[in-house]
């Protein structure tokens, strides 16, 4: 049992895109090229009032914050150094109906607890990447969206049978990313889970394989894009207990780029771009497409 799950760990090491991928690893298991929808660039838009388009339109493309090692949502071939998943489509559906070319984004691999950084010292123009919009992060960033609606909840290996919910995790290793939502909500309201941090969920999913941790805990998104990988080793317990709204990162003081992708989110919903990109993608995992969330289109502060 314990070598097949080191096998494993190894098959999803290199799937998942880490950092040590190899020359010659498994190409990432994603959606095929024509499979995806197709996005017109909006040509001759402007949007002069936001700094960061203009900086964006002046460079000829977008620079992006993106996961890179979640199955479905955001992963990065080792290989090639391609990303896909649906993330990153949201990411491009934007980009075209804000006029730049999305095949000319670069993608940036930033962590979970380094995103608000990444935005406020403009390292990058936008952030998608299962970023979870709250009160909190509104001090320090802008949201567009939500353009999806997940929930927290549980990974762990098939033989386990003792864990089906947070409120078994008392005693537990409880694996989660630094500086997410999850790992705060788990910290707050299960205090008595023993909780281990790293920058990546893909090494807490190694660790669960490896019989280091009991549980991995972020978006059922997330956990359900695992468990797709390695349905024989890996399976999501329980029902969510959060919502997490999916929101667009952008600089806080950026109010223009913030509403022209809300407008642009709402635009790819109605002509049904976002259900192809969704089906494409997070729909391998076999959960059908749910309906995209209301936007929240809150007031410049």
């Amino acid at each position: 049992m314990r070598i097949r799950r080191a096998v494993t760990v190894l098959v999803l090491t290199a799937v998942a895109a880490t950092a040590c991928g190899k020359e010659g690893s498994p190409p990432v298991k994603g959606p095929q090229p024509e499979q995806l929808p197709k996005y017109q660039v909006n040509a001759g838009f402007q949007l002069e009032d936001s700094p960061t388009w203009r900086k964006a339109e002046r460079r000829g493309h977008f620079v992006v914050g993106a996961k890179e090692d979640q199955p479905y949502l955001g992963e990065k071939d080792p290989a090639s150094g391609l990303y896909s998943g649906f993330d990153i489509e949201i990411a491009r559906m934007v980009s075209a109906s804000l006029g730049l070319d999305p095949a000319k984004i670069a993608f940036r691999t930033i962590a979970s607890a380094n995103r608000e950084t990444a935005l406020q010292n403009g390292q990058i123009d936008y952030y998608v990447g299962t970023y979870t919009i709250n009160d909190n992060r509104k001090k320090l960033v802008g949201f567009a969206g939500p353009y999806f609606m997940a929930g927290q909840d549980l990974l762990v290996r098939t033989d386990e049978e003792d864990i089906k919910g947070p409120e078994d995790l008392a005693g537990k290793r409880v694996c989660s990313a630094s500086g997410s939502t999850p790992y705060q909500r788990i910290q707050a309201d299960y205090p008595k889970a023993d909780l281990v941090a790293y920058d990546t969920y893909s090494i807490c999913v190694d660790n669960l394989l490896t019989y280091q941790v009991d549980a991995v805990t972020t978006d059922n998104a997330i956990l359900t894009g695992y468990a797709a990988k390695a349905p024989d080793e890996l399976k999501v317990v329980g029902k969510p207990f959060s919502e997490e709204p999916y929101g667009i990162g952008v600089p806080r003081s950026d109010n223009a780029l913030r509403f022209a992708i809300d407008d642009a989110l709402l635009a790819n919903e109605k002509n049904g771009n976002w259900k192809k990109a969704y089906d494409a993608t997070l729909g391998l995992s076999g959960v059908p497409a749910p309906k995209p969330p209301p936007i929240d289109r809150y007031p410049a502060s």
